[in-house]
């Protein structure tokens, strides 16, 4: 089975993700224009690179095999000397403005990459084929990369379009059951900001997204990628409507970092998607069964409601140096309802002590 989903910035097709199990499919986009002929390196990472970075490399004939340029997983990893690193291979190895990279990996490797590429000789184009769940739900789809400075996510970055997206299904068999997870979180979101008839779906096929049926998740990434790549669309700057994708990033982000990158990105958004249901709720916007219906969603899935001993004042300070917040000041995406979001700019500090309270699990909990 394939499919094409055509990406679009200002009316203009931008690229095209395509949905396909059979990598026959990604060596002829790869031996077309705009790639043929040109000299291509494969960055991915220390996990990834055993599993699949051969099978990627063999589609090019003998004499145009790129190379693969490797980094360590993990967040930690996600840095400005890793960059570094891969522009030195780059420049050192010959590379020009005619060149391409391809990110073969999740998350992190995708954002360096494209990082990598949008400023390489003032940039370069790049191909997204991502590994995990999260990666292909949403990071690889539309054009935001970056990398983290001293442990604040995504504070160095630029906006760089990818100009081919691959999603295989098949990758995601080889993801733990907690990767799995955390790029479900994702999903999740965009049913909650945009679809409530996909949050129903996807409700409703639990057991066919946790058995990973093939079928049923090629339909649940072709809806979350529809969603995403529509409002992308529409605000490819991230100026408006596309802020509504940071539901649950704002406090997430804040526990992911509070935590030490202990807890993985999705399970951080999930506590943030129930930290900011929790304020919408406390603001008469959902009511308390809608609150839990949400909160408890997240639980089938293998995602947390509550982490362990969060520092309230800590993880509120974390919360003001976002990068998206205004003199000190967090925006919060708030919902109205399931596939109702809208940025709120007045959260008060007290409403988000009390939403850190209420995903904070500590031992006088267990007692009570």
């Amino acid at each position: 089975m394939q499919d094409i989903l055509e990406v679009r910035k200002d009316g203009t097709k931008c690229y095209d993700i395509v949905y396909s199990t059979d990598l026959k499919d990604l060596q002829k986009r790869l031996q077309s224009a705009p790639f043929a002929g040109k000299r291509a390196l494969i960055v991915t990472d220390s996990n990834v690179a055993p599993l699949y970075a051969n099978s990627i490399a063999n589609l090019f004939p003998p004499q145009a095999s790129p190379a693969v340029y490797t980094i360590p997983a993990g967040e930690s990893n996600k840095n400005l000397d890793q960059i570094r690193g891969i522009l030195r291979f780059l420049i050192e190895g010959g590379y020009d403005r005619h060149s391409y990279l391809i990110a073969l990996g999740g998350g992190v490797v995708g954002d360096m990459t494209g990082f990598a590429a949008a400023i390489f000789m003032r940039g370069i184009p790049f191909v997204q084929i991502p590994t995990t769940l999260l990666a292909q739900a949403d990071s690889s789809i539309g054009g935001k990369t970056g990398v983290d400075l001293d442990g604040y996510k995504n504070m160095v970055g630029a906006f760089h379009m990818p100009s081919l997206v691959f999603a295989d299904v098949s990758f995601l068999k080889s993801l733990s059951g907690r990767e799995f997870a955390s790029g479900f979180a994702e999903v999740m979101k965009h049913g909650l900001v945009k679809d409530e008839a996909y949050y129903v779906w996807l409700i409703e096929h639990t057991d066919e997204i946790l058995a990973r049926d093939p079928d049923t998740l090629h339909r649940m990434l072709l809806r979350s990628n529809e969603i995403k790549a529509e409002v992308v669309e529409r605000d490819p700057q991230e100026k408006g409507e596309r802020m509504l994708l940071n539901f649950g990033h704002t406090i997430g982000h804040a526990v992911e970092k509070y935590k030490k990158f202990t807890l993985t990105h999705g399970e951080c958004v999930a506590l943030g998607c129930v930290a900011a249901s929790f304020i919408s709720w406390k603001k008469g916007l959902l009511s308390m069964e809608e609150y839990y219906e949400i909160r408890d969603m997240f639980v089938p899935f293998g995602l947390p409601i509550t982490a362990d001993e969060i520092d309230e004042q800590a993880v509120l300070t974390l919360t003001k140096s976002d990068k998206k917040a205004v003199n000190g000041h967090p925006s919060f995406v708030l919902l109205k309802g399931v596939g109702n979001a809208f940025v709120d700019t007045a959260v008060t500090d007290e409403e988000i002590l009390a939403a850190i309270r209420e995903i904070s699990y500590t031992e006088e909990d267990e007692k009570a």
